[in-house]
């Protein structure tokens, strides 16, 4: 008897050829119920949520069983969660690093309302999959595409990061950001062996993928003018082939929308735009960026949401008046906002403009 992935060629020796699928959603919640026996009928609905997320093999099935088991009934659910989690874990640690949220909710997200409704719809289809592609029967429709991709896109600093950040926390799901260093070779065919271990690793672990500067791995296929074009044009092919069969959760984000192919534009189920803040939301960000302990004194939201800077540089303007104000012994203020605002913009080689800093001082 010999076990492998890819098919084994014996040369003139007769070989009988089994292919071994994974189980079936049925199965995995047959296996469940044998493995957990009596305290089945007290998991409440608990089977069906992780059949649901996580594709797990039999011993893993009866591993995770007994460590729920171990919690009793009282917290059965969570603990059958917790115990898909640890089993599932990907196998991924030399091409993706595994992200622990620092957002604790919605309300970390600073976004208009149309985008938020749209991050809540993609939240809706991770959790009723199994519902509409099982029971509702989408599944025999086709076979691919029964995952969930989103397409992040917006100037840098705008949210996309702590977004996958705060779907990661609200679904509890594990999210591992690509190293594309190390999936993408310069080598013929290592690019698409290296793209199959992160997709097949997160399959079965029902990660979240998230792909970020997307256009350098998603970008649009050229023309073929020598053996590079014609490569690079099979890369692009195989994750358009890849995206379309993978079961789980696939964000992409962008700064170029315009850099992606548009296969890939065409397979992406939810495309969501982080725009540069408006004023509004950018005070709104100042309301929230400071943590209750840290001490402020005289800020006023109104002048800060002026500057015109994304988040992600409101939080290292934050971060920075901060530092200067512990040095100081002193409370956050008004002072030390505007010296760490000045160093930030000077990052982008600009200047605080006149409407900016109009009654600053």
């Amino acid at each position: 008897l010999i076990t492998s992935r890819e098919p084994v060629h014996a040369g003139h020796r007769a070989v009988v050829r089994l292919e071994v699928e994974p189980p079936t959603v049925a199965e995995q919640e047959q296996l469940w119920r044998a493995a957990l026996g009596p305290l089945a009928a007290q998991a409440n609905g608990a089977v069906e949520r992780v059949v649901t997320q996580f594709r797990l093999s039999a011993p893993a099935i009866r591993a995770a069983s007994l460590a729920a088991a171990r919690a009793g009934a009282a917290d059965l659910p969570g603990a059958l969660w917790a115990a898909c989690s640890a089993q599932a874990q990907p196998k991924l640690e030399q091409l993706a690093q595994r992200l622990e949220p620092s957002a604790t909710g919605w309300d970390d997200l600073v976004l208009p309302e149309q985008e938020r409704g749209f991050l809540r719809d993609l939240v809706a289809q991770v959790r009723q999959r199994r519902k509409v592609y099982e029971e509702w029967g989408f599944a025999t429709k086709s076979r691919n595409g029964l995952g969930v991709s989103a397409l992040f896109a917006g100037p840098s600093g705008t949210g996309k990061t702590m977004a996958a950040e705060i779907l990661a926390r609200v679904l509890e799901l594990q999210l591992y950001r690509i190293d594309l260093s190390q999936v993408v070779s310069k080598f013929i065919g290592e690019t698409e062996k290296n793209l199959r271990r992160v997709f097949d690793a997160a399959d079965e672990g029902g990660a979240i993928l998230l792909f970020d500067e997307a256009d350098a791995l998603f970008g649009k296929r050229s023309e073929v003018k020598d053996s590079h074009d014609r490569f690079a044009n099979i890369e692009v092919g195989y994750l358009l082939q890849r995206m379309e069969t993978y079961r789980g959760l696939a964000i992409l984000t962008t700064n170029m929308r315009d850099g992606l192919d548009a296969a890939f534009l065409r397979r992406i189920r939810f495309v969501v735009q982080f725009p540069f803040p408006a004023a509004a939301h950018r005070a709104e960000i100042w309301r929230r960026i400071f943590p209750a302990a840290t001490p402020t004194a005289g800020l006023d939201v109104q002048k800060l949401s002026r500057l015109h800077v994304a988040g992600g540089s409101i939080r290292n303007i934050a971060l920075n008046a901060a530092f200067l104000a512990a040095e100081a012994g002193e409370p956050v203020r008004m002072a030390h906002l505007l010296r760490a605002a000045q160093s930030e913009v000077a990052k982008q080689d600009r200047t605080l403009g006149e409407a900016e800093m109009r009654e600053w001082r």
